[in-house]
């Protein structure tokens, strides 16, 4: 039952804590003691370790960590056509926590061309001899994200004005990301873990976001997107319920999501968080179609150091089969060790300890 295409049995989510040669030169370059070329430098070297470190405690897949990034989200964002990060009056409010006071917001037509993210990919395809993954946020995302005066009205009427253009520089990134080598994109997407919160959709309605049709809105903005993907190309998305400095926003079963997402989105695979109660029982596995799609189940925390029982986890991955096939799902950590630079609360050591307990368990399990 092992798998030789992703998502695999042992796999995680993306981004890595940093390393401490990548949060000094990031300081140094934010006061502009060193230049963008000598950070690159650094980032250069830190990557190619993380990569190692990923192939040598026998993962099937390796990722940059997300360690060229300052937010998971926002840079990628950035770097889209008719889009810019801004500072905000507030961040975004964690339990507990505020993010740094950044957003987005439309300041043109929206496109993908010449996307930075592409050379960072091909760093990463070019040291690796495992299967390069890359990670960015997903186009609902984007949306879901936008203040309700985020979008200059000479370009679009409304913040749901954007929804195809929107579909259609993701279709465009997907044939960027695969005309330099990717065969394994994952989108990233609070989106959907927030429509099962009912906090979150009072939230998302004072906003603006039609709460009655947003759900249909996402699937169709997804799969417009994915229309034209290759069909050796495997796309996944990872549903996170927030996770900046071990803290978290979204509660809330799938239930209300799960026929859509799981059903009617074109997706190869699906990263659920499922480390803690917040995200209820395996029921909504049921809607998993029987075939090809996969579910990666997210049952070890990234949000603390300490490590779970393996009998525990197997427990647990007996209780999803009772919903979805045993050959049809995988394990990971519930999300990445760093959605932001910050990191979460625990050690580089935790982290790989962790990792590295995927591996064995799936082994195990599946093996």
């Amino acid at each position: 039952m092992k798998r030789t295409k992703p998502p695999y049995r042992a796999d995680h989510v993306g981004s890595f804590l940093r390393s401490g040669p990548i949060k000094d030169a990031r300081a140094k370059h934010e006061k502009k003691a060193i230049s963008d070329a000598e950070l690159k430098a650094v980032e250069d070297r830190e990557i190619e370790k993380l990569i190692k470190k990923q192939e040598e405690i026998g993962l099937q897949l390796a990722t940059d960590g997300e360690f060229r990034r300052s937010w998971w989200h926002f840079d990628f964002f950035g770097g889209l056509d008719g889009v810019e990060i801004y500072d905000l009056g507030h961040g975004i409010q964690f339990h507990g926590v505020q993010t740094r006071p950044r957003s987005v917001r439309v300041i043109g037509k929206i496109g993908f061309s010449n996307h930075p993210m592409l050379e960072h990919f091909k760093f990463v395809k070019a040291h690796t001899k495992v299967t390069p993954k890359m990670c960015i946020p997903s186009p609902n995302q984007l949306h879901f994200r936008l203040e309700p005066s985020a979008v200059d009205k000479k370009f679009y009427a409304s913040n749901d004005a954007i929804f195809d253009d929107l579909a259609k520089a993701y279709g465009r990134a997907i044939k960027g990301f695969y005309d330099v080598g990717c065969r394994y994109l994952q989108f990233d997407d609070c989106a959907w873990s927030y429509l099962c919160s009912k906090e979150e959709l009072r939230k998302a309605k004072e906003r603006g976001i039609n709460t009655d049709t947003i759900a249909r809105d996402y699937v169709r903005i997804v799969n417009q997107a994915l229309a034209s993907k290759p069909a050796d190309m495997v796309v996944t998305t990872h549903v996170c319920r927030g996770n900046f400095r071990s803290t978290w926003i979204s509660e809330g079963g799938y239930e209300p999501v799960a026929e859509r997402l799981l059903g009617e989105c074109n997706y190869d695979g699906y990263f659920l968080e499922y480390d803690t109660e917040r995200a209820g029982g395996f029921e909504p596995l049921r809607f998993l179609p029987k075939g090809k799609k996969i579910v990666v189940v997210g049952l070890i925390t990234s949000k603390s150091g300490t490590l779970e029982k393996k009998d525990d986890i197997k427990r647990r991955l007996d209780e999803a089969a009772k919903f979805a096939p045993l050959e049809q799902l995988c394990l990971s950590p519930q999300c990445g060790f760093a959605s932001t630079e910050e990191g979460n609360i625990l050690t580089e050591d935790q982290q790989w300890a962790k990792m590295r307990e995927v591996i064995e368990i799936a082994d195990e399990v599946w093996g």
